[in-house]
């Protein structure tokens, strides 16, 4: 096991990681989008802290309710389908951003809802892949690390983000990201297989180990899946995940939402310092994403912590760091002092990466992100003295 070759799997998680970075895209290329209205020039938009709100979170009006139907539709069609449309066809969308919003604010907003019912079926999609791909034993790291493209898409996207806008204008924003997504897309047609047995790239070596650790998973079962739902929706301990996911949903959504903004208005950084240092918290995501897994992992495995210690010490400290650190960043005037108070809360903000079937995931998630509708919202309504 050890000396054996994990190229093709190795691969198959770069691709993987390749769809979170994808599915960030347009949440980053809006930030520079609404902080052009803030230019010391003369602003190109006059939207208000309210209408704002609205146009960012026009996003989830469509992704949410697509969550539970990627799930289903990637159990029955394969995820390589799914994913590859909802990709293919968000980032199509993408290229015609700047030319509704300089049309109407209402046909930007439809177009957001648009691009968010497309990308919604693509995060639970990548589960039902893994399940075919990734050898039981190594699901939780491998999942971790492909989840990780998240936010590791983020540190990438803000401060490039900023430095295109700066340099070619917004728009060209919309314009490169959404072609770099339709090459992402002809790639992952031809690259992709749903499972290894379609994959004309593995070696036989890969092939074989795969097949057989998947064999001895005893959890795996062939053909459609009959799920309880009446024992889900009475299980404490999946609606207790829901109420984890759903908070930290909420600190995620409004860091993410209103960090640029809160540095280019109130601390007055420019536009590339403000991708650039806005992008801090997400590095600090990206590191501890990957190396949680593998600490609670060694946590349960040598018995210091049982398992619902680990997810309790986890979960509530990721929430009790992120609080403080957060409310600490309000009350300072110094950029150092609130870059300080940003990185650190980033470094406790640890995800409870569920194992869960894709369903499932789809409901928490799909709850979950109806944070990304109401805090935008919220915010706007709250902030009126910048």
């Amino acid at each position: 096991h050890t000396t054996h070759s994990f190229l093709p799997l190795d691969f198959f998680f770069l691709r993987c990681q390749m769809i979170a970075l994808n599915n960030s895209r347009n949440q980053f290329g809006l930030f520079i989008l609404y902080l052009s209205c803030f230019l010391k020039t003369k602003a190109e938009f006059g939207w208000d802290s309210t209408l704002q709100g609205f146009i960012l979170s026009s996003f989830y009006y469509g992704y949410t309710p697509t969550q539970c139907l990627g799930g289903l539709l990637s159990a029955r069609i394969g995820g390589k389908k799914v994913i590859g449309v909802g990709i293919g066809v968000s980032a199509l969308l993408t290229l015609a951003i700047p030319t509704s919003a300089r049309i109407s604010v209402f046909l930007l907003i439809f177009l957001r809802i648009v691009i968010g019912l497309f990308e919604g079926v693509t995060y639970p999609s990548v589960n039902s892949i893994w399940a075919n791909w990734a050898p039981p034993l190594e699901r939780s790291k491998l999942g971790t690390l492909s989840f990780s493209g998240a936010s590791s898409g983020t540190v990438v996207a803000l401060p490039l983000s900023s430095l295109i806008a700066e340099s070619l204008g917004w728009p060209a924003v919309f314009y490169i990201y959404g072609f770099f997504g339709l090459i992402w897309y002809a790639m992952w047609l031809y690259f992709i297989s749903d499972k290894p047995d379609d994959d004309p790239w593995i070696s036989p070596l890969e092939l074989n180990f795969i097949k057989q650790s998947l064999n001895t998973d005893t959890r795996k079962t062939e053909g459609p899946i009959s799920h309880p739902w009446k024992k889900i929706l009475k299980s404490v301990p999946f609606w207790a995940i829901v109420a984890a996911h759903f908070s930290e949903n909420w600190g995620h959504q409004t860091m993410m939402t209103q960090l640029p903004t809160f540095m280019q208005q109130v601390l007055h950084f420019g536009i590339v310092e403000t991708g650039f240092l806005s992008a801090l918290p997400y590095l600090g995501m990206t590191i501890i994403i990957i190396f949680s897994g593998h600490l609670a992992d060694i946590l349960r495995s040598k018995n210091y912590l049982t398992t619902t210690q680990v997810r309790k010490i986890f979960t509530c400290g990721a929430f009790i760091g992120q609080s403080i650190f957060i409310i600490s960043s309000g009350y300072l005037n110094s950029s150092f002092q609130v870059i300080f108070c940003i990185t650190s809360f980033s470094i406790n903000f640890l995800d409870i990466a569920p194992r869960h079937a894709s369903v499932l995931f789809g409901i928490s998630t799909t709850i979950s992100m109806f944070t990304g509708i109401i805090s935008p919202c919220i915010t706007g309504f709250i902030v009126k003295d910048k």
